[in-house]
């Protein structure tokens, strides 16, 4: 069980780490050099960019669930 929830946990990690650099920043950034520049120039925010703040806040809320799982397993 712990060796699911450090994996869960390592996984979540690192994909958030990929998901914040893919924010589109306020100047030119990490961002920039995927793509972010590019749909700046629209303006407002994009379907991508509400779906990519979507995906961040659910594999966040899974980061934080894996993090209070893991302590309450180590607890015992």
């Amino acid at each position: 069980m712990v060796l699911a929830l450090s994996l869960l946990l390592v996984l979540t990690s690192v994909l958030m780490v990929i998901l914040v650099l893919l924010h589109k920043g306020k100047g030119s950034g990490l961002s920039d050099l995927f793509g972010g520049g590019v749909s700046s120039s629209y303006g407002g925010s994009s379907v991508v960019e509400r779906n990519l703040d979507r995906i961040t806040i659910v594999v966040g809320g899974l980061w934080f669930a894996g993090v209070i799982a893991l302590s309450l397993v180590l607890k015992k």
